[in-house]
């Protein structure tokens, strides 16, 4: 049972989002150093979820849920998912920071771990749902 963690979707899902979830801090936060003077918040926080949401979708459809295909329809799928998220994200850090007072990296962290519960379970049943034979082998 325990050797079966290692080797299921579960687990490879924890390592790529601790790897997308890193990636995605780290864009926001070279991002918003960068173009905080040139760009609103707001502005910055779309183009760093672009980059986060298309490298997530790379890692968990090649490593974790290993799909076949459907590249496009999976890639639309995520963004539906991420897009929703970062939606919510992008004006929860606008209200953290510019309202609450409460530094960008604090707000980013906080909101990205709810992120992290909600996105497994939507990815794994409407991203790349598999059917139930193939959904068994992992």
């Amino acid at each position: 049972m325990f050797n079966s963690f290692f080797y299921s979707h579960k687990f490879r899902y924890l390592i790529a989002g601790g790897a997308n979830t890193i990636f995605g801090y780290l864009v926001g936060l070279l991002l918003y150093t960068l173009f905080i003077d040139r760009f609103h918040i707001i502005t910055i926080g779309i183009i760093a979820n672009i980059i986060s949401i298309s490298f997530a979708f790379l890692s968990y459809k090649l490593f974790v849920f290993r799909t076949n295909g459907n590249w496009l329809q999976e890639y639309i799928k995520c963004y539906l998912v991420y897009g929703g998220t970062a939606i919510a994200s992008i004006f929860l850090i606008w209200y953290f920071v510019d309202y609450l007072g409460v530094r960008f990296w604090v707000s980013q962290i906080i909101i990205t771990l709810g992120i992290i519960v909600i996105s497994f379970f939507t990815h794994k049943s409407f991203t790349f749902k598999r059917d139930k034979l193939n959904d068994q082998a992992d």
